[in-house]
C-alpha cells in the first residue's frame, strides 16, 4: 500500500485538496473526523480528557465543549501536548485499520488527511508528504472570515502549529491554494495522476 500524507497549515486549504482528491477516486482517512470519534460519550479518550481537564468542559448533552477545549489548548503549548498523547494512539489504531480496509477493497493507494503530520512525526509513517500551502496573509485572512476569530486568537491557533512555509521546505510536493480554486485542481489532478502512474508501474 502507497501512503500519502496531506498535511497543511489551518485555513490554507487542506480540506479543499482532499475532497478534490476523493472525486478522482482517492481512499482518503481523514484523521479529524476520526479524532472527533474517538472522543465521542463513553469512549476511552473521553475519560481521559474529562479526568484531565474536568468536567466543566463537558456539554450537558455529554460531549466535549470543542470551543472552550480549543481556548485552552491552543493559548498553553503543554496542555496542548498532553492532549495530544491522549488521543493519538486511539487515532493511529484506527488509521491502520482504515489502511487495511482500504488493501482490502484493492486501492494500492490511500491518502492519510492529517494537520498534525510533522508535530507528531507522522512523516516517517507515510511514502509520500503533501502539503497544501497558501500565503500566511491569506491564511489568517481566511481564519478570521472562517471561525469568526479574534486577530489574536487566530494568531494563536496558527501559531500553535509548525509554520506552514517550514512544512512545504520538509515536503514532497507542495499545492500552492494561495490562488483560485481552478488553479489548485489542476495541481492536484497532476499530482493523483502522477501517483497512480508510480503505482501501477510498482505493482506491474
Amino acid at each position: 500500500m502507497y501512503v500519502i500524507g496531506l498535511t497543511g497549515g489551518i485555513a490554507s486549504g487542506k480540506s479543499t485538496v482532499s475532497s478534490m482528491l476523493a472525486k478522482l477516486g482517492a481512499y482518503i482517512i481523514d484523521t479529524d473526523k476520526i479524532a472527533r470519534e474517538v472522543v465521542m460519550p463513553k469512549q476511552p479518550a473521553l475519560l481521559a480528557i474529562m479526568a484531565h481537564f474536568g468536567d466543566e468542559i463537558m456539554l450537558p448533552d455529554g460531549n466535549v465543549n470543542r470551543k472552550m477545549l480549543g481556548n485552552i489548548i491552543f493559548q498553553n503549548p503543554k496542555e496542548r501536548s498532553c492532549l495530544e498523547k491522549m488521543i493519538h494512539p486511539y487515532i493511529e489504531a484506527e488509521v491502520d485499520n482504515c489502511i487495511k480496509k482500504a488493501e482490502q477493497l484493492g486501492h494500492k493507494a490511500v491518502v492519510i488527511d492529517i494537520p498534525l503530520l510533522f508535530e507528531v512525526g507522522w512523516q516517517s509513517k507515510v511514502d509520500e508528504v503533501w502539503v497544501v500551502y497558501a500565503d500566511p496573509s491569506v491564511q489568517l485572512s481566511r481564519l478570521i472570515s472562517r471561525n469568526q476569530l479574534t486577530n489574536k486568537e487566530a494568531m494563536d491557533r496558527i501559531n500553535s502549529q509548525l509554520n506552514i512555509t517550514e512544512k512545504a521546505k520538509r515536503s514532497h510536493l507542495v499545492i500552492d491554494n494561495t490562488l483560485d480554486v481552478k488553479n489548485t485542481k489542476q495541481q492536484v489532478i497532476a499530482a493523483w495522476q502522477n501517483v497512480r502512474e508510480k503505482v501501477n508501474n510498482v505493482m506491474a
